[in-house]
């Protein structure tokens, strides 16, 4: 069974989308509001792992301007110190299932984990 977690803002269009596709499909999950409640370091640490690395996990589209710092940074301890601090920095959804996560939508993935 999986035991899903959806990490993101009721603003962010793609959480909702994230959110129909698990209900379409009947799955339980768990919707955590990331702005008000982030993650904990050791959940911040899985999903690092899951998802390759930093790189992976930063909103590259927002118009944030440290967004645009951390296009020009090599310090990768730097760049999770800073996103870790501040989730909004982070491309949601991020949909965690056991030790395996995602960031964005990302269908064929999950579809993956049925």
């Amino acid at each position: 069974t999986m035991n899903i977690q959806i990490y993101g803002s009721k603003k962010c269009f793609d959480t909702k989308k994230a959110e129909r596709y698990f209900k379409e499909r009947r799955v339980k999950f768990q919707s955590v509001d990331l702005l008000r409640f982030g993650l904990s370091g050791k959940e911040f640490d899985s999903v690092l792992r899951a998802v390759g690395g930093i790189d992976n996990l930063i909103d590259w589209d927002s118009r944030d301007p440290d967004i645009t710092l951390m296009k020009y940074m090599d310090d990768k301890r730097a760049k999770e110190d800073k996103v870790f601090e501040d989730p909004t920095l982070l491309k949601t959804p991020i949909i965690r299932n056991g030790k395996q996560a995602t960031a964005g939508y990302c269908p064929e993935i999950w579809a993956s984990w049925e």
